[in-house]
């Protein structure tokens, strides 16, 4: 024998405006959401266009490759691009293998106990420290203690340390977001504990980690008061100077220089030219490292 349930009219009522007025809700979030995206987008667009528009055109080999001038017009920054790169690629070298290490560490071998917390909250708390604090720990570390002065050693390793809280933290975070399942079913098969990590969740947590390195890499290029610091804010004028006790003054510190204290004519059209080639090759180098995920996401597709 059934039973037939009466539904009250005002009960149906209710519920149909409710449903009327979850609707209109989720379409005006909906609407919100892709406005704000759309005026964020337009503002990095509009930014890159007004700080591009007038140097990119200017650009030429002359000055990508030219000694910069102290007094006469037509310099260019070779060696103070040069310094970025290589400055960057020795800091990379540095933090990668270690701040990898340290978070692979506290995410998979790390015991759950207050000294471990007391770590990551150092960790933390060492991501957010202004970059200048790093340079005057490079000022004592290299030019008083070591007393080697300004050199591109002190800035690569003073970038380093700048790094390593960042990566530690993103390596921690992206291996800890690996599914258990995935590790669960790694063990099942009669893997060990660090062919797990090599072959699993390494390859699953490549995405976090490379975006880490990409905004780490990024950060670095474009630092000038940590190299101001430690560095120095002139070349030793040669375009391949792989010299590590060389003076190493990038192109972020050009940039700064030109606009607070050179003297030559054309300060300007350097400065706007040397802010284009900047920008260019910190996007350059979001690319570049955008192409591993590329690969990883379509090996994983197949």
């Amino acid at each position: 024998m059934s039973v037939k349930r009466e539904v009250h009219p005002g009960t149906a009522y209710s519920f149909g405006k409710r449903r009327a007025s979850s609707a209109w809700m989720d379409r005006l979030f909906t609407g919100t959401v892709w406005g704000v995206g759309i005026i964020v987008i337009l503002f990095i667009v509009g930014l890159l266009f007004l700080l591009l528009q007038k140097g990119l055109p200017m650009l030429s080999w002359d000055f990508l490759y030219g000694v910069p001038s102290e007094i006469e017009e037509g310099g260019g920054i070779g060696p103070a691009l040069f310094n970025s790169f290589y400055v960057l690629i020795l800091s990379l070298l540095i933090s990668i293998p270690i701040g990898l290490a340290a978070g692979i560490y506290l995410a998979e071998f790390a015991p759950n106990n207050k000294l471990i917390e007391v770590v990551r909250i150092c960790v933390e708390g060492l991501s957010s420290v202004p970059s200048i604090i790093f340079g005057l720990f490079g000022i004592a570390l290299f030019v008083e203690y070591f007393e080697i002065g300004l050199t591109i050693l002190g800035a690569a390793v003073s970038l380093a340390f700048l790094n390593l809280p960042v990566l530690t933290r993103v390596t921690e975070e992206s291996v800890r977001a690996v599914p258990t399942e995935l590790r669960n079913g790694s063990f099942a098969l009669g893997a060990t504990h660090l062919q797990t990590i090599g072959q699993v969740v390494l390859p699953v947590a490549l995405n976090g980690i490379m975006t880490g390195i990409c905004l780490t890499a990024g950060r670095a290029f474009g630092e000038s008061a940590v190299i101001i610091l430690t560095a120095g804010v002139s070349t030793s004028g040669e375009m391949w100077d792989f010299n590590l006790l060389s003076p190493g003054g990038t192109l972020a510190v050009h940039l700064w220089y030109i606009q607070s204290e050179a003297i030559v004519p054309d300060a300007e059209q350097i400065a706007q030219k040397s802010t284009a080639v900047l920008i260019f090759v910190v996007l350059l180098i979001n690319i570049l490292f955008r192409v591993p995920l590329w690969f990883n996401s379509r090996k994983n597709q197949m």
